[in-house]
């Protein structure tokens, strides 16, 4: 069974600038990424010295539903062969965004592990991952770190240049047609949001997938899923 301390409260400001420290970092030293999309897999491996590998986690670990697993000691991260770009091309945006997640865990966990007083318990396998992450997971470490891999995949500063030269300024997008007609031709459920045009054609200029893009542009405030109230300027010149 995989161990892990407890994840304390991180602000959200705290892990957007570790996620932009780490891209700083690389930058200074292969040179700066000014233009989509972020290496994370050289950030990984060239920049931080991580070994990197593909294996059947699932079945390796036991465990249902593993996507990504961080053994801390070793200095090594497996993605789940499931989320292989080479064997399943339309799965590249999962894959770096699995990667991104756990660079997020090594940026903002990982010493946790090291100095915590059970490390010899931790590490007394080194075939034991100190970090397993599992399709759906809502403990606060695995939220942490999806935040961490969305402001390393898609800095805001980055998104708002590609939003201004795709859209021609930054006004948001009102989507709410959009999705109403996505979900009516496609029979979604309430709960179940379309990706909409604008969202899949950034994603593929940041190389990741159309929902971790959209769900980023809402957090910016450049997609908006609900109809605004009219402001007081717009009601005075009606």
């Amino acid at each position: 069974m995989v161990r892990r301390p407890a994840a304390k409260f991180i602000p959200e400001s705290v892990i957007e600038s570790e996620a932009l420290c780490l891209l700083f970092e690389y930058g200074r030293k292969f040179g700066t990424v000014a233009q989509p999309p972020v290496p994370v897999e050289e950030i990984l491996e060239a920049h931080l010295e991580l070994t990197l590998e593909i294996d059947d986690l699932p079945t390796l670990l036991e465990i249902p539903g593993v996507l990504g697993a961080t053994y801390v000691q070793d200095r090594r991260v497996v993605i789940d062969q499931s989320l292989d770009p080479s064997e399943f091309p339309a799965r590249l945006g999962r894959f770096r965004f699995t990667v991104s997640h756990e660079l997020g865990h090594w940026t903002l966990h990982r010493h946790r592990f090291l100095e915590s007083p059970a490390q010899g318990r931790l590490f007394g396998d080194s075939s034991e991952p100190s970090i397993v992450c599992r399709s759906g997971s809502k403990e606060r470490i695995e939220w942490q770190a999806d935040r961490f891999a969305g402001h390393l995949l898609m800095p805001k500063d980055m998104v708002l240049v590609a939003w201004r030269e795709t859209r021609g300024s930054l006004q948001p997008y009102i989507a709410v047609d959009e999705i109403a007609d996505l979900s009516a031709r496609w029979g979604l459920a309430e709960d179940t949001r379309p990706t909409v045009g604008v969202a899949r054609d950034l994603a593929r200029l940041f190389s990741v997938s159309g929902q971790a893009m959209q769900i980023r542009l809402v957090g910016l405030g450049l997609i908006r899923t609900e109809t605004p109230e009219p402001d007081l300027f717009s009601m005075s010149q009606s």
